[in-house]
């Protein structure tokens, strides 16, 4: 089993920051809070991804409004119950932060790439959309320490998608990515819809791993939507 965790689980942002901060909670007398931070695809479509960060990491950090940041850290994600019921929140958890310059009209200052190694836990759900576009939802299980685990919704496309198709629960795979967001709406019994936001990873690249090896057989699909 892998248990470099930091390796299980790495992430760098390059955004904006569209929100004030939030206080958060508090871990042993210390405070984390949350922001949300733009980040432009090269199509031009944004995602608005939501940052948690230590008091002890911005004490000299400028988060106003507009503010370029570079984050490094990890995607993870927890259970919130409401209304006795349960709900999985994602989140990027911050580790280290600094400011950084970004050029509206240059697509390469901004980044978002997200590598995972975890494990398949749900079986993926291979669909294709009615213009024939192949897509997979992937449940994955990424260790971190204390024994605990992040579950990330991950979602591949094409030959990505057909890759991971017929993976067995508990196969161990290695993937590449970006963080999206994206709207939906959620529907009521009572016939109230709520507008809400749904985090994943977007495939770019997939491989299986066993045990200390990694097989020979790699998908890459870049998508830039």
């Amino acid at each position: 089993m892998n248990t470099n965790y930091s390796e299980n689980n790495h992430l760098i942002l390059v955004g904006k920051v569209v929100s004030e901060k939030t206080y958060s909670h508090e871990i042993y007398g210390e405070k984390f809070y949350l922001f949300n931070l733009e980040v432009v695809r090269l199509s031009s479509t944004t995602d608005i991804i939501p940052i948690t960060i230590s008091e002890r990491l911005i004490t000299d950090i400028d988060l106003s409004i507009g503010k370029g940041l570079e984050i490094e850290g990890q995607f993870r994600s927890y259970n919130n119950y409401e209304n006795e019921k349960n709900r999985l929140v994602l989140t990027v958890f911050a580790k280290e932060i600094k400011e950084v310059e970004i050029n509206d009209d240059d697509r390469e200052t901004v980044t978002n790439e997200v590598e995972l190694i975890g494990y398949i836990c749900k079986k993926p759900i291979y669909r294709q959309t009615p213009f024939g576009r192949e897509i997979a939802d992937i449940l994955l299980a990424v260790n971190r320490a204390y024994n605990k685990s992040d579950y990330i919704p991950c979602i591949a496309w094409g030959r990505n998608a057909r890759f991971c198709q017929n993976m067995e629960v508990g196969t161990e795979v290695k993937l590449i990515g970006r963080v999206q967001s994206r709207t939906y709406e959620k529907k009521y019994e009572d016939g109230t819809t709520e507008t809400r936001v749904a985090y994943e990873v977007s495939v770019a690249s997939m491989e299986v791993v066993t045990g200390e090896e990694v097989e020979n057989e790699e998908v890459k699909e870049n998508e830039n939507v």
